[in-house]
Order: C-alpha cells, then sequence, then structure tokens
C-alpha cells in the first residue's frame, strides 16, 4: 500500500486555509492509497477557552469524505468534535467509499487540561483497509503501551500528534518502541510551526516493524514522506521471528 503522511503548518483556529493546505499537498502527492494527517490537523490543539469543535460528521469531516471519494484514498487525521454537549479529540479514517471509522482518544493530556475539556475514549478501535488492520491512537496515547499492545489484532499503528519540540526526543523514542514490541509498522505523523502554547518541529516517519525508518519528514518543514506497506514482508518478519508468541496475556 502507498502512503503519505502529511506534516502541515497548523493555522491557529482556521479551518478553511488549514484545510485548503492540506488539500494543495495532496495535489501536489497523487496517486497515494492513505494520506495521514496531525492531531487536530484544522484548528491546532486547542484547550483553551477558544476551542474550536464542530459537530459530528462536520465541515471537517464532510471534507475528509469529499477527499477520500474524489481521489479514491483513504484520508484519517484527528478531529475536535462535540456530540450530545461532549467534546472529543476523534480520530476519523474514512475510506473510498465514504465509510467511516472513527476512535476518540483515550489518554487525555492533563498536563495540558485536556482532560478538564474533553470526554475520554473507552474502545479500541482497529479499521480494515486495503488488506491491512491499523490501530487508530492520538499523540499522548504513545506513552501508554499496555492500550497498543499487539494482540495479533492490527499490522500498522498510527499516531496522529501535536507533539511540541521540547519533547521530542520522547516522540521518536517512544514510535520506535512502539513499532518493534508490537513488530507493526509504525505512522508517527506531527505537525510543524507554533501555537500559543508550542513550538513543533515535526518529525513524522514510517517506521517498520523493526523499527528502522522507512520514510521521514524534515525537520521543521512542512513537508510528505512517502512509503510503500508490504503486508507480505511484515507476515514473513512474524513468521521467521515469531516473538509475538511469548507475549504475556492479559485483559485490558
Amino acid at each position: 500500500m502507498e502512503i503519505a503522511l502529511l506534516q502541515t503548518d497548523i493555522v491557529w483556529g482556521d479551518k478553511e486555509e488549514n484545510l485548503q493546505r492540506a488539500e494543495q499537498l495532496m495535489d501536489e502527492h497523487p496517486n497515494v492509497q492513505l494520506y495521514v494527517l496531525p492531531e487536530m490537523f484544522a484548528t491546532g490543539f486547542m484547550v483553551g477557552g477558544d476551542v474550536v469543535t464542530e459537530p459530528q460528521e462536520g465541515q471537517v469531516h464532510r471534507w475528509m469524505v469529499d477527499m477520500a471519494k474524489r481521489r479514491g484514498c483513504a484520508v484519517a487525521g484527528s478531529v475536535a468534535v462535540e456530540v450530545a454537549g461532549r467534546w472529543h479529540n476523534r480520530f476519523y479514517f474514512v475510506t473510498p467509499d465514504g465509510a467511516t471509522w472513527h476512535y476518540d482518544k483515550r489518554h487525555l493530556f492533563t498536563y495540558a487540561g485536556e482532560d478538564g475539556l474533553y470526554t475520554k475514549g473507552e474502545d479500541r478501535v482497529v479499521v480494515r483497509y486495503g488488506g491491512l488492520r491499523f490501530l487508530l491512537q492520538v499523540c499522548y496515547d504513545l506513552r501508554f503501551p499496555v492500550f497498543s499492545r499487539n494482540r495479533g489484532d492490527y499490522d500498522v499503528a498510527i499516531y496522529v500528534a501535536n507533539w511540541p519540540t521540547s519533547r521530542l526526543f520522547a516522540w521518536q523514542t517512544l514510535l520506535r518502541a512502539r513499532a518493534i514490541e508490537n513488530q507493526c509498522f509504525v505512522l508517527g505523523v506531527n505537525r510543524v510551526g507554533n501555537d500559543p502554547a508550542n513550538a513543533y518541529s515535526g518529525g513524522s516517519v514510517v517506521l517498520d516493524p523493526q523499527g528502522q525508518t522507512l520514510a521521514e519528514c524534515r525537520a521543521n518543514e512542512v513537508d510528505v514522506a512517502h512509503a510503500t506497506l508490504s503486508l507480505e514482508c511484515l507476515e514473513g518478519l512474524r513468521r521467521t521471528f515469531p516473538v509475538m508468541r511469548d507475549g504475556d496475556v492479559f485483559i485490558l
């Protein structure tokens, strides 16, 4: 599968501008089966009094559906949504036929007050698309490996984020750990630029199941990383080096 990570510079609270910029990147990088955008890619990571949300299946979701249908691809990324009076940091995964899966971020970033505004998700979500199984995760989830432990139910873990430069080493280290310990591909998609609280330098990367880099974006630049994910190669590694068989059995 041909995938592309869109490392964007997010304009604070401006959905129209951010969607236009993302669409331009897609135009410049066609013939992709899956585009992945950062956390809250249409607004920035909003946890203060100026939060911009939208209803379930609102403007940003409709844009994702339109992009997926018109380009014959899947589009993934997170959006701040309001449902029944509650806010969620919702990761949408939209397929070319317009079908949508969503995962609500489980581990809310208490350090920034996200837990005081948003409602955490409870369900683990795995999406089947193009012959691969994708685990959906958002930013701070990366620090909690139990929730993302591979139970033989996914092939690719996607982490979409607004992960600041000050903690970039943790981002880079933990992404590799998740790939190695779960014998899976990892897609880590971060932003660049600044918001009112932090500076961001990117670090978007595609990792193979041994933690090796398949593709990465340039630091501190709007950029796109392309890679090919091969289920055949993944299954070959799992057969020849079957470490997952020796993992601990647990129920979360």
